[in-house]
């Protein structure tokens, strides 16, 4: 049990730091710029370029925050904007040679805050500030990118608005970053799910949505039409990386199993490539095994596509 006094003195602590490093101005680091046009200067200097949305997962900021704040920067000839290697309509933004010139100033001066707080401690009292501040840092982060849990996530059926989108929008993004897939694959998830959407009223056909809040975090479908020979077929199977190991996936293919088990389909048929281990493995876990493997491009580049299936007497590990 963490007493009430420790808590009060860490809080309050928190405040005076807070006020004492200048948060509670409007502009930070004797610069211009508000605290978070700071931060985000320093932290593209510190990844040496950056877009929009990782800015957005290290900030902690609303998107909307983000894109007004970085236009200001770009507009200010702080930040470039490089077109992205794997997608050309997303941006790398670096630091131009002002916004170096900026970011050193920015660097001196809290160097320099440092230094002098410092010299009103001892050696031994710098080493437990330091090692202090570094471990509370590290607990508020994890505070922060703590998995959610079921409770706070929900599961829900059916067409909602703004599904075909945001489906594909997770697609493009966790396959540019990790695959380098294009627009051909995210056009091909997006006309997919635009032809299926209108056949969700047949009752071979669900799809599974998992909402925090109101926001989409992750899918999967089952349509029962498209293989015809009362065969299943799992399609669209993606989470969004924030809430991936918190065992949401394990929850949506258990809701669509069911639900093929209960329509009594033969098998259930889905299509992927190698190197998804972490999702071959749930896959896995629900009965579905390797049955071919080759080198193909359905998905806009040549790789190892493989096909898995689950027969109707397959059951959980």
């Amino acid at each position: 049990m963490i007493s009430d006094s420790l808590i009060e003195q860490i809080r309050s602590s928190s405040r005076l730091m807070v006020r004492e490093l200048g948060f509670m101005q409007p502009t930070l680091a004797a610069t211009q710029y508000s605290p978070s046009a700071v931060h985000s200067l320093v932290e593209i200097e510190k990844h040496g370029a950056l877009t929009a949305a990782q800015l957005v997962d290290i900030l902690g900021l609303e998107k909307s925050s983000v894109s007004r704040m970085l236009a200001k920067l770009i507009s200010s000839g702080e930040l470039d904007e490089l077109p992205s290697e794997l997608d050309a309509r997303s941006k790398k933004l670096s630091l131009s040679a002002q916004g170096m010139r900026t970011v050193r100033n920015i660097n001196a001066y809290g160097a320099a805050r440092v230094v002098d707080a410092l010299t009103h401690l001892d050696a031994q009292q710098q080493r437990v500030i330091a090692e202090g501040l570094t471990a509370y840092a590290g607990a508020l982060k994890a505070c922060r990118t703590t998995q959610p849990t079921h409770a706070e996530i929900s599961i829900v059926t059916g067409y909602q608005p703004g599904l075909i989108g945001r489906i594909a929008e997770m697609h493009g993004r966790y396959y540019a970053e990790h695959h380098q897939f294009g627009h051909f694959f995210e056009g091909k998830v997006a006309a997919g799910l635009a032809e299926f959407a209108g056949r969700l009223n047949h009752d071979a056909n669900q799809i599974w949505l998992a909402l925090r809040g109101n926001q989409i975090v992750g899918s999967v479908a089952i349509d029962g039409q498209d293989l015809g020979d009362n065969q299943a077929h799992l399609r669209w199977f993606i989470l969004d990386q924030a809430c991936q190991g918190a065992g949401v996936g394990r929850k949506l293919i258990g809701e669509a199993m069911a639900f093929c088990d209960a329509r009594n389909f033969a098998a259930t048929q889905l299509w992927t490539f190698s190197g998804l281990n972490a999702a071959r493995r749930l896959y896995e876990n629900f009965g579905f095994t390797l049955t071919k493997e080759w080198q193909g491009d359905q998905w806009g580049k040549m790789m190892t596509e493989q096909q898995f299936t689950r027969n109707s007497t397959a059951h959980i590990s």
